[in-house]
């Protein structure tokens, strides 16, 4: 079992900045990659950007050149760097460990005002 804890959202003006954290515990050896989705009210959840095992990474079109993911091996944590905020990046922004199954996060509130 994998636990996965998100925290860091909140509410900031276009433009903005805001960096997400994600912690993982329990069968750390099972992950494969971690990933961070985020959810718009009556949308679909979507990728926003992973980085695998080996380093590799990969983000939504929609967000390159903004976003940022990157990782501490030591706290088994990675973090979603957000810059240049726009309106539609509202949503809530879930973290997920990739094993056999996707262990999600609780999931924080990023409001994006215009």
């Amino acid at each position: 079992q994998v636990q996965v804890v998100e925290s860091g959202g909140g509410l900031v003006q276009a433009g903005g900045s805001l960096r997400l954290s994600c912690a993982a515990s329990g069968s750390i050896f099972s992950i494969n990659a971690m990933g961070w989705y985020r959810q718009a009210p009556g949308k679909q959840r979507e990728l926003v950007a992973i980085v695998t095992r080996g380093g590799t990474t990969n983000y939504a079109d929609s967000v390159k050149g903004r976003f940022t993911i990157s990782s501490d091996n030591a706290k088994n944590t990675v973090y979603l760097q957000m810059n240049s905020l726009k309106p539609d990046d509202t949503a809530v922004y879930y973290c997920a460990a990739l094993a056999s199954r996707h262990y999600w996060g609780q999931g924080t509130q990023v409001t994006v005002s215009s």
